[in-house]
């Protein structure tokens, strides 16, 4: 029976609008038929990743929810377990100088495990969701990581026709046809749902009928208090 898919764009950090998004899901699918996918980002910049990881944790043993790898936690899992000195270095240029910072600088293994154990899409009837995008007229089986949770300008600029269906993503809170980044990108063949909620304050959620292809029947805006 089809229901609904809650997909909630980058956290990176803040843990307050991570709960916030909880409850706004639970009162939204009122008991319904729904499962909730994380696109990636879920460390770094913000003030407590380490909250964020613990709280995805139990949400992903415990609810109906996925949790999707984006490029922070593929540069996080890599530079800790590689310990090499530039991988540490863009890690932590890339705003994990504030995730160090809330481990009280050091990780425990089970979340390492969990960061690299993370999918790097799911795809139903209608839609792909993945953390930054997918390579232009490539199969989706054939697709690289590396472009799952890093690719921009060919995948954003791309049309209709070179994508496998409707593409759920995160991953770029602005560019030069996303100008303001607190805005979430609706176009017929993609969802931008990264509105850069570590400094703008607004954390994106979109509500996708199961039943029905294309983009989200709502957005649900979480906000600071």
């Amino acid at each position: 029976m089809p229901g609904l898919t809650y997909a909630i764009g980058d956290i990176h950090g803040r843990l307050d609008l991570l709960r916030a998004a909880v409850d706004a899901i639970a009162a939204h699918a009122r008991g319904g038929l729904h499962k909730v996918i994380c696109l990636g980002d879920y460390v770094d910049r913000g003030s407590d990743s380490k909250g964020v990881i613990e709280t995805l944790m139990v949400l992903t043993a415990n609810a109906p929810w996925r949790c999707l790898m984006g490029n922070h936690e593929d540069m996080m899992a890599g530079s800790l377990r590689s310990r090499d000195p530039d991988d540490i270095d863009r890690w932590l240029n890339n705003g994990g100088d504030a995730t160090l910072d809330s481990y009280s600088d050091k990780v425990p293994l089970a979340h390492l495990e969990w960061l690299e154990s993370l999918p790097l899409l799911h795809r139903d009837d209608h839609r792909l969701y993945v953390h930054a995008g997918v390579a232009p007229g490539a199969p989706v089986e054939s697709q690289d990581k590396r472009v799952l949770v890093w690719i921009r300008e060919a995948f954003l600029t791309a049309n209709a026709s070179a994508l496998p269906c409707h593409v759920v993503h995160g991953h770029t809170p602005f560019w030069r046809k996303k100008p303001d980044p607190a805005v979430p990108e609706r176009l017929p063949h993609r969802t931008n749902l990264d509105t850069g909620a570590y400094f703008t304050g607004i954390l994106s959620v979109g509500v996708f009928d199961d039943a029905i292809p294309g983009g989200p029947v709502e957005i649900l805006s979480i906000t600071e208090d």
